[in-house]
């Protein structure tokens, strides 16, 4: 069995300008690439993330996907979406103990195998003999990293470029000052980095803890790519942890919907854009500055923090 061509080519996400108070009063333009808009299960970013991943497991000869995620994990949905919606076999390794989310109960009807690691052994998944077991019980399977990361996961994220520059004139911006986006293992933000090889900044707002190694993470990638450099930065907008829902971060998000329409998760866009508005707040950007939100989906998730959102 192969995969199937189908990720061969990529879904054009809609780039949206973004129309809030905060943004009017400092005189800030965003445009919001709508990447949850592609498609109603393989959504946001993922999509894209998988796409490389794909390809080299078809290179392989393998059969299948193992990777790995948490009890709402976006990109565990994404890719049981996709292995039932394109008939190929797909395993989760899930953080902790057994949980039942709606995430969870999407995996399982989608058809994915789930093993529950426990909290201590989802730790080791970068110890150098974590795959060993798994790929002697599964030996048809490609294992992808956690959120579809590293190299592959970010070269499939470089034709962002392409689809937010092919949509500036009709939005009448010539050119853009940055990128900003939510940044959960990095693979994104690099993927950005890689394809403007420094002629924009990308600003990743930490959804997760600096100790979580994410700029490690993005150093590796960029230097596996053979770039020693690029111009990102990486500000925590973990508010405290990850999956951390504050009282703040709730009202903002309600706020935010309601004036502008844009649906955004308590994880990572609603945490991304908080910050944005703080950096803006504070003056970091001019008046006159243009901005790329990327909208990297995972609306999927909101429903676990249903009471909180």
């Amino acid at each position: 069995m192969s995969f199937p061509d189908s990720f061969d080519w990529l879904p054009q996400a809609p780039l949206q300008r973004l129309d809030l108070d905060w943004l009017s009063q400092a005189g800030v333009k965003v445009a919001v690439l709508r990447l949850d808009l592609i498609d109603p299960l393989i959504s946001g970013n993922k999509w894209f993330k998988l796409t490389e991943h794909l390809a080299t497991a078809r290179q392989c000869g393998a059969t299948g996907i193992i990777s790995l995620g948490g009890a709402h994990s976006n990109h565990l949905h994404a890719l049981a979406a996709a292995g039932r919606r394109f008939a190929f076999p797909t395993v989760g390794l899930l953080r902790g103990h057994p949980q039942d989310t709606p995430t969870v109960r999407d995996l399982q009807r989608f058809g994915m195998q789930v093993h529950w690691l426990g909290y201590a052994g989802y730790r080791e998944r970068h110890s150098p003999g974590f795959w060993a077991p798994w790929q002697a019980q599964y030996p048809e399977l490609y294992p992808v990293p956690e959120g579809g990361g590293g190299l592959a996961g970010a070269s499939g994220c470089r034709p962002l470029l392409q689809q937010v520059q092919q949509q500036l004139p009709a939005l009448g911006w010539s050119d853009y000052h940055g990128w900003w986006l939510a940044a959960g293992t990095g693979t994104t933000l690099a993927g950005l980095v890689l394809a403007e090889a420094g002629a924009h900044p990308v600003y990743g707002a930490l959804a997760v803890p600096a100790d979580h190694g994410v700029a490690q993470q993005v150093a590796d990638i960029l230097q596996e790519a053979g770039l020693n450099s690029g111009r990102y930065e990486l500000l925590d907008s973990s508010r405290g942890g990850f999956a951390k829902v504050d009282a703040e971060l709730r009202e903002f998000i309600q706020l935010s919907e309601r004036y502008s329409g844009l649906p955004l998760e308590p994880l990572y866009t609603g945490k991304a854009l908080l910050a944005l508005q703080a950096q803006v707040l504070a003056g970091r950007f001019a008046a006159g500055s243009r901005l790329i939100f990327v909208h990297t989906g995972g609306l999927q998730g909101r429903r676990g923090f249903a009471d909180q959102a």
